[in-house]
């Protein structure tokens, strides 16, 4: 018996999903207009929005004044800012501060060395951020760039005029308190969330509890005044630290008990198996804790680990009270000349973008890193 196959002429086609169904639009539908009271909601915020943006641009750049002219030699005429002064901003400011604002008191024939250093530490950054670089050859990158940046803001060698740290200031002093108080408290505070949680060597985990403790219980400001004013007196007569080193060991100290926690929140979140199946494989303490333990605590604690990152990247801006010209206080002396006293809206959006843009990098960054490690861990 034969058996006959008829094959269809006409096969159906699916049809295709409308854009109401996928896209920006049903992801609108679903989240900004779900319901009269979500869309009200929705429609009032782009009003507001809609009508400060238009107002933002219309005072930073439609009616802003971008200079002023010179009646003498260093003498500005700030008239045309202040024909201007209510509807439109002045950044004829920021055209002749921004030096001081981004290098402080350093000479002014030699800040190219600074700037130099600013496109360093991004680089550094940069280079650190990508994974294919996380190898035992970073820490040399490290120490290469931070000694180059050392060579070009001391100066004193190969012809560069030495400039002492109380003529620094500006950015390069805000990313050299952020790197360095970050990248050294990072170790320490590692140590020190393992140590609070052995249970072989009670008198570490005492030690432990009370640094952190100690540290948390005081704000940044007392520990930086105390680093200025009263560590000098616990060193040996004739040893006096700069000003500087003083507020980064404050700084490292600080930011190590904070970041200890957050470690410890990551180690005690891992299952306990990843514990057991490390010790039945005969790993020793510190294989198991460097393979196996630590890099699963750290991906796990990501997020509050770059928020702190991020908090202490502007809590350098503190330094100010013990005379440290950091960025943030760089622009708020930059105003101290008359001319410009009244034109302050315009050198604090110049800083709170530049604080974004580090911020917001950082946040970035985190969130792809996170995302990454999610998905690796999903297969």
């Amino acid at each position: 018996m034969s058996t006959t196959i008829v094959a269809s002429s006409s096969v159906p086609t699916r049809e295709q999903p409308s854009a109401l169904a996928i896209g920006p639009l049903a992801w609108m539908r679903v989240n900004l207009f779900n319901s009269w009271i979500s869309s009200a909601v929705t429609l009032l915020l782009l009003y507001f929005g809609v009508k400060w943006i238009i107002s933002f641009v219309d005072w930073a750049f439609l009616h802003a004044v971008w200079s002023v002219p010179e009646t003498a030699p260093g003498k500005l005429d700030p008239t045309a800012c202040r024909d201007a002064k209510g509807f439109g901003a002045c950044w004829a400011v920021i055209g002749d501060k921004y030096r001081f604002i981004l290098f402080g008191r350093y000479p002014f024939d030699e800040q190219w060395r600074a700037a130099i250093c600013i496109v360093l530490f991004i680089g550094l950054y940069v280079v650190s951020a990508m994974r294919r670089f996380w190898r035992a050859e970073l820490v040399l990158i490290w120490i290469g760039v931070l000694t180059a940046i050392g060579v070009l803001m001391w100066g004193g060698v190969f012809g560069l005029l030495y400039v002492p740290q109380d003529e620094w200031g500006g950015l390069p002093i805000t990313l050299i308190i952020a790197t360095f108080g970050l990248a050294l408290s990072f170790p320490l505070a590692i140590f020190v969330a393992l140590g609070r949680r052995s249970t072989e060597l009670p008198a570490v985990k005492l030690l432990c509890v009370v640094y952190v403790e100690l540290i948390r219980g005081v704000p940044l400001i007392a520990w930086l005044f105390m680093a200025s004013a009263m560590f000098p007196l616990f060193m040996p007569v004739g040893f006096n630290p700069d000003k500087l080193l003083r507020v980064q060991v404050a700084v490292v100290l600080f930011a190590g008990a904070y970041l200890a926690e957050i470690v410890r929140a990551g180690l005690q979140t891992l299952p306990k198996g990843q514990y057991e199946a490390a010790d039945a494989l005969g790993l020793s303490y510190w294989h198991k804790t460097l393979f196996i333990i630590l890099p699963q605590a750290l991906r796990l604690v990501i997020p509050p680990l770059v928020n702190t990152f991020i908090g202490f990247f502007k809590d350098t801006s503190l330094v100010l009270i013990v005379g440290i010209f950091d960025l943030l206080t760089a622009g708020k002396v930059a105003l101290a000349e008359p001319i410009w006293q009244g034109y302050s809206t315009e050198v604090y959006v110049v800083l709170a973008a530049i604080y974004f843009v580090f911020c917001w990098s950082m946040a970035r960054y985190s969130r792809g890193l996170e995302t990454e490690f999610n998905k690796s861990r999903r297969r």
